[in-house]
C-alpha cells in the first residue's frame, strides 16, 4: 500500500496493479481464474516484488516468472526490507533485474519510484515480446 501511496505522491503516470500474495501474482501474470480476460491482466512492464507476501513468497514466484519464457522479459525489480547477503544472491542468480532495500522514509520511497519510473519507462528499452 505504501508503494502505491508513493507512486500517486510522485504523480507517476504508470498503471498499477496490485497482488495479494504469490500465487496471486501467478494467477495474474499466467492469466488463470479471474484474470484469464487479458482486458483485466495486461502485461505488465515492471513487476515491483517482495520477498516476503504470503502463500507463495518472493523467491519462489521470481523462480516461476524467470522460468516462464512468456514472462521472463519483465523486469522484475525486488523491493524489500530484506538486507540479507544471501537473499541478494540467490534473487540475482534467479534472474531478478534489481534489488532495492525499502527506504525507512516516505519521502525516500517517493523518490525510488521517481527514479525506477524514469530507469525502466523512460531509459531503458525493452522488449516488447
Amino acid at each position: 500500500m505504501l508503494v502505491e501511496e508513493a507512486l500517486q505522491e510522485g504523480r507517476l503516470a504508470n498503471n498499477v496493479r496490485a497482488v495479494e500474495d504469490g500465487e496471486e501474482l501467478l494467477e495474474y501474470l499466467q492469466r488463470r481464474g479471474r484474470y484469464a480476460d487479458p482486458d483485466s491482466a495486461p502485461r505488465p512492464g515492471m513487476i515491483l516484488l517482495d520477498l516476503n507476501m504470503p502463500r507463495m513468497d518472493g523467491r519462489e514466484a521470481l523462480k516461476v516468472i524467470k522460468s516462464d519464457p512468456e514472462l521472463r522479459r519483465i523486469p522484475v525489480i525486488v523491493l524489500t526490507t530484506s538486507k540479507a547477503e544471501e537473499d541478494i544472491f540467490r534473487t540475482y542468480d534467479l534472474g531478478v533485474n534489481s534489488f532495492i532495500i525499502k527506504p525507512v522514509t516516505f519521502p525516500s520511497l517517493v523518490n525510488i519510484m521517481r527514479v525506477l519510473e524514469m530507469y525502466w519507462f523512460e531509459i531503458v528499452e525493452i522488449s516488447a515480446s
